[in-house]
């Protein structure tokens, strides 16, 4: 009869309490959280591995993934093979990781559905060129090695990263009592910040995030959040970055103007923001969109197109309210957890991972020096004895034919180590004709150089930081690019009710001669009694609505389009046109035009040519405009938002000359030079021009005179347009403006 097991009496609320902080150790330490060292979890660190072991280099052919995952789960991690396929797949995503560590071929998931990727039996795959940075260092004495699971094998405890790949790539995990959401970053970035803290241990935080403000996506997304909120996310390793999708309009479109959407927030699927779209146009709680389409290809990832129901419908307003109310606008939460170099996991701060990492690799760089200097002695501890064995060649012959025990024989004989003993004897004998004294003492001496460079960089660590700077430049240059995200702070996007989401509301827009811009609510505004700066005043002034469009004249014949939601308040003295336009070089907004968009103007320069143009057609896609009107002189003030077929058009020039004509014999024009309003002589010029309704008189200014023109008057000065017009009478030929009297619309311009 066999006695009975020992057993061990525990209470149950000890045993549990036990078995659960062993469980969440585990997962904590060995599944869920990144090493700051290579920023990768143990499954993501395996996969790189085994890959690497499998001959998967960016140069080389792919495999089938499948063999991939067998390697990892059979040798280095007794996991399941899903899960283990599916951290490798999101690897390779290019919408998931900045820089993906894995090429995929095949089916890999989609933007729209992630997980809708192959089964592992139909890809292949191998190493990105990225991956490199992780692994090119291995087998250079840098890593410690562990047994895996069973102790059949060994595997590197890290990797030695020569990139801060924890921020480069980020990652996120759920662990117990813990979790982590690293964004990723921009690899030109992240290496100018570490240049700053290897050339400057004091280098501040402030500092830091200058070169390094933000984080930025894979999607290409606008990050809406202020300086303030990344600073401060940044110094607690805690936050919330705002993220926004970014948006242009197309006037072109085959269904008239429309807005496209070409990138989404991290992590926002295509698909989804259609379904939160449509739902509300089936709720009837989105009355201003038309219609929704997806027109997303190969060439262009995402294009979603949105077609508003009318031309003049405020898109800006109607984007503001898509943010509030879908995932085009979303906040992604950032949580810098992280296992440190103590083995331990803690919420670390931008300058505690740059100073730490920097801290791994000078010693991983260290690592690799002092193991290339132990190779390089024991190379030049070889080439000794060989050297020794061709100045005695004979008798080393002699000793090896005839000698029971050579070996012995040549330490003894000699002076030779058991390394030098076993090198002679390794050679063979096609070898030896190989070993002339020249050819051991030129690698002697190229091997003591390098010893000695070898040996100056480990005795200096000023200088072993220069050499990590160097190569974390040399590797930015390489594998770095272009920031993909733009740093735009914005208010959060507010949504209106559907009746609200267009209010109109009166403004006056006022623009002062130094390009101050400003709008005050309402139309009574005193524009020559706001408060300007010193040397500044009144340029022009337009009275519109809140959901009309303002185009702005430069004194190149550019137009631009500025919303007027977003113009800073009258209070104020406003800011800069050219914080929101790019003007020419010499060139100045001049004039300003506000209404729905079927309005007409028209639109003139001193040189004595002009069209009728819509307001619609003048309105520019970007802060760079469009060429509206082509000019030789200067432009002048658009007249008149409304005009009818019997207004007519009266324009003065600078030799005192007059001509009015009917504003029908003007060519409507989207853009141009327009025709012949007058002709014009030698140097001469327009100088004044005003719009006369039916039973208008027209008023005449000459420095402080003015001279009336009545019905029988103005008949005189009527012609075809382009005609020469008639001399104004003596005494009022010099025309500063020219004006309609009451009883018609009042539109005076200078030169």
């Amino acid at each position: 009869m066999t006695e009975p097991l020992e057993t061990e009496r525990l209470p149950l609320r000890i045993f549990a309490e036990k078995a659960y902080l062993d469980y969440s150790m585990y997962v904590v330490l060995d599944r869920a959280l990144p090493n700051i060292a290579d920023g990768l979890k143990p499954v993501q660190r395996r996969i790189i591995y085994a890959m690497s072991e499998l001959g998967l280099s960016a140069a080389s052919k792919p495999k089938k993934s499948a063999r991939t995952v067998g390697d990892v789960i059979g040798k280095f991690h007794p996991h399941g093979d899903s899960a283990c396929y599916e951290a490798m797949v999101t690897m390779a995503q290019p919408f998931s990781y900045r820089y993906p560590l894995v090429d995929g071929q095949g089916n890999w998931g989609s933007a729209d559905d992630p997980k809708s990727f192959a089964a592992m039996r139909y890809t292949e795959a191998k190493l990105t060129p990225y991956a490199a940075t992780l692994l090119a260092e291995l087998e250079m004495g840098t890593s410690d090695w562990v047994p895996n699971f069973d102790g059949t094998l060994s595997e590197p405890k890290l990797l030695p990263a020569r990139l801060p790949n924890i921020l480069v790539n980020g990652t996120t995990g759920i662990a117990v009592g813990m979790a982590t959401d690293i964004p990723p970053h921009n690899l030109r970035e992240l290496a100018a910040a570490c240049q700053l803290l290897l050339k400057n241990p004091a280098t501040t935080f402030d500092d830091i995030t200058k070169v390094l403000p933000g984080p930025d996506f894979p999607t290409g997304c606008e990050i809406i959040s202020d300086a303030t909120e990344l600073r401060k996310l940044y110094a607690t390793g805690n936050g919330m970055v705002r993220t926004r999708a970014r948006w242009m309009r197309e006037e072109d479109g085959p269904n008239g103007m429309q807005i496209i959407v070409t990138h989404l927030p991290h992590q926002v699927s295509p698909a989804k923001i259609q379904e939160q779209i449509a739902d509300q146009m089936r709720a009837k709680k989105l009355p201003l969109v038309d219609d929704l389409r997806d027109e997303s290809d190969h060439e262009n990832p995402v294009r979603i197109v949105i077609i508003p129901r009318s031309n003049r419908i405020d898109v800006e307003a109607l984007m503001a309210h898509l943010f509030a109310t879908t995932d085009l606008e979303k906040s992604v939460r950032v949580n810098l957890n992280m296992i440190g170099l103590d083995g331990r996991p803690r919420v670390k701060n931008l300058l505690e991972i740059l100073s730490e990492w920097l801290v791994y690799r000078v010693a991983t760089v260290r690592r690799r020096l002092e193991h290339r200097l132990q190779k390089v002695n024991e190379r030049l501890h070889i080439l000794d004895g060989l050297l020794i064995a061709f100045l005695n060649i004979d008798e080393v012959i002699r000793i090896i034919r005839f000698e029971d025990d050579p070996h012995a024989e040549l330490m003894a004989r000699f002076g030779l180590s058991d390394l030098q003993a076993t090198a002679i004897l390794d050679l063979r004998l096609r070898h030896l004709q190989k070993i002339e004294e020249m050819q051991i003492r030129g690698e002697q001496e190229a091997l003591a150089a390098e010893r000695a460079k070898l040996e100056d960089l480990l005795s200096s660590e000023a200088k072993l930081k220069k050499l990590v700077g160097k190569e974390i430049d040399e590797d930015a240059k390489k594998y770095g690019d272009d920031r993909r995200c733009p740093l735009v702070a914005r208010a959060a996007a507010v949504a209106f009710e559907a009746t609200e989401i267009l209010p109109s509301d009166p403004i006056t827009v006022v623009l002062s001669k130094a390009g101050w811009i400003r709008a005050g609510k309402g139309h009574d505004v005193d524009v020559t009694g706001l408060s300007y700066k010193a040397g500044d005043e009144f340029l022009c002034s337009v009275a519109g609505r809140t959901n009309q469009l303002l185009i702005l004249l430069d004194s190149k014949g550019r137009a631009y389009t500025l919303n007027p939601r977003e113009l800073p308040s009258a209070r104020s003295q406003g800011e800069p046109v050219t914080t929101r336009l790019d003007l020419q070089d010499g060139a100045s907004i001049v004039a300003m035009l506000a209404g729905e968009g079927g309005d007409k103007y028209v639109l003139a320069g001193s040189d004595g040519y002009g069209f009728v143009a819509k307001l619609d057609d003048l309105q520019g896609r970007n802060r760079a405009g469009k060429a509206a009107l082509t000019l030789e002189g200067k432009p002048l003030a658009p007249m008149a938002t409304r005009f009818g077929a019997e207004d007519r058009l009266a324009v003065a020039t600078a030799e005192g000359r007059l001509l009015i004509f009917p504003v029908s014999e003007l060519p409507e024009l989207a853009k141009g030079k327009g025709n012949k309003l007058i002709t014009l002589k030698g140097e001469d010029r327009i100088v004044a021009a005003a719009l006369l309704p039916p039973g208008a008189l027209l008023e005449v200014t000459s420095l402080k005179r003015t001279l009336t023109l009545k019905a029988g008057d103005i008949a005189s000065y009527v012609a075809a347009r382009g005609s020469r017009g008639n001399p104004l009478p003596r005494g009022y030929q010099r025309v500063d403006g020219m004006a309609a009297l009451p009883g018609g619309k009042t539109a005076d311009v200078g030169a």
